[in-house]
């Protein structure tokens, strides 16, 4: 009797040891395998980082930056036709970064803005750009995904993936929901010295968003259509070739045009606008719209570039497309976009640095023009020639903690003036 309990007591530990080795050996492999599905998405979370705090009293929210790993699935989401409106895109996303485990979002903003392009007297050709929308949290974000992609340098509102614009980003889901930040660039830079930005056109008596619906092209939405750019074209040329195959769909119910710029020197505005005869107040009809490119090379520019050294262009909120407003029909942004110009026309287009680009948006940032009253949460002087970013955030031009720097040659995100 007591020689089979002696053997009991040492089957047990055998026993035990052998259901902890199972034990361990299935969390390893489970372990294993989330790490595989999940690798780049861990990674990039990992990344997130908090530059800089909020400052409530300047309707200033927080600054983070983020480096993406991986492609993201934006291969994917074009090969399966994009996404027809934001809906689609967030099931798209959700699925594919999420495993549909976790809802993501994308929300609607109100955009205000200002660009332009210019050139320096060595010629480094710049853009310039301001975001002008309302207290906010935004994330520098950076993406390499490789296989024939451009990386990029881009802006992007965590408003419009469903962050709180009066509350930090905290806690690891905040941080798994900015894993959405891909798809929502609002302007950007890439490593082959592309840069756009979006803008609000206010298009239509009740703000009519563009909405193609040609069945023999896939579809786009707006900030997409920015990642199409930011990872695909090499030049200005090669974008607006991209943006034709496309049916457009702007986001959040609204409408938008868009500017283009490369290191050539060319740049583009892309516009959604209705048939001849159809003025702002008639514009009533987002599915019948097509895509009008004016380039800084038209001649619609030639009288008002008359004696300049460099062809810029500039663009704010209203339509320029020749005949889009009848007499008397309001165009929003016009005050910023003549300041822009006369700044521009009397240098030739020519400004001597990326100071004085920057102090071009500094003029026309919303806390201070015409006496004040809105935000410019971020101006950025993209040089698509050196193919580095300025960045500074809500009009703190003289406060190097929020000045950044970046360059697509060292890689790195540097704080300062």
């Amino acid at each position: 009797m007591q020689e089979q309990k002696a053997k009991k007591r040492r089957v047990w530990p055998r026993i035990l040891c052998i259901v902890l080795a199972v034990i361990i050996a299935v969390a390893a492999a489970l372990g294993i395998t989330f790490w595989c599905v999940w690798a780049d998405e861990i990674a990039t979370v990992s990344s997130f980082t908090h530059l800089r705090g909020r400052n409530d009293d300047n309707n200033e929210g927080s600054i983070y930056s983020m480096k993406v790993r991986g492609g993201f699935y934006f291969d994917d989401f074009l090969a399966s036709g994009g996404a027809s409106n934001d809906g689609e895109l967030i099931n798209f996303i959700t699925d594919h970064i999420t495993r549909g485990l976790i809802d993501l979002t994308i929300e609607q903003t109100d955009i205000g803005c200002s660009a332009f392009i210019a050139k320096t007297p060595s010629g480094d050709v710049l853009f310039g750009r301001n975001y002008d929308f309302d207290k906010t949290n935004v994330c520098l974000t950076l993406a390499d995904p490789g296989n024939g992609r451009h990386a990029s340098f881009s802006t992007v509102d965590l408003n419009y993936v469903g962050m709180d614009i009066d509350s930090d980003v905290e806690g690891l889901m905040d941080k798994i929901t900015c894993l959405a930040s891909p798809y929502a660039p609002l302007d950007g830079i890439n490593d082959a010295g592309v840069s756009c930005g979006i803008f609000m056109s206010y298009q239509g008596a009740q703000t009519v968003a563009t909405d193609q619906r040609d069945a023999s092209k896939p579809d786009i939405t707006s900030t997409t259509m920015l990642r199409m750019i930011l990872d695909y074209a090499d030049n200005v040329d090669e974008a607006v070739e991209l943006v034709k195959k496309y049916n457009l769909h702007d986001s959040a119910n609204t409408s938008f045009h868009y500017m283009i710029a490369d290191a050539t020197g060319k740049s583009a505005i892309l516009e959604w606008v209705p048939a001849a005869g159809v003025t702002d107040s008639t514009d009533s009809d987002g599915s019948d719209r097509t895509l009008n490119v004016i380039y800084n090379t038209d001649p619609m520019y030639d009288e008002m570039l008359q004696g300049a050294s460099f062809r810029y262009q500039s663009i704010t909120n209203f339509i320029v497309t020749p005949g889009y407003y009848a007499e008397g029909e309001t165009m929003e942004g016009l005050d910023r976009y003549d300041y822009i110009n006369d700044c521009l026309a009397a240098v030739g287009g020519v400004v001597a640095d990326e100071r004085e680009a920057m102090d071009i948006l500094q003029a026309v940032g919303r806390r201070t023009w015409n006496g004040g009253g809105g935000v410019t949460v971020h101006s950025a002087v993209y040089n698509l020639t050196q193919k580095t970013v300025w960045w500074v955030g809500n009009e703190n031009f003289d406060d190097p903690s929020a000045n950044f720097r970046y360059s697509f040659a060292t890689g790195e995100l540097v704080r300062g003036l």
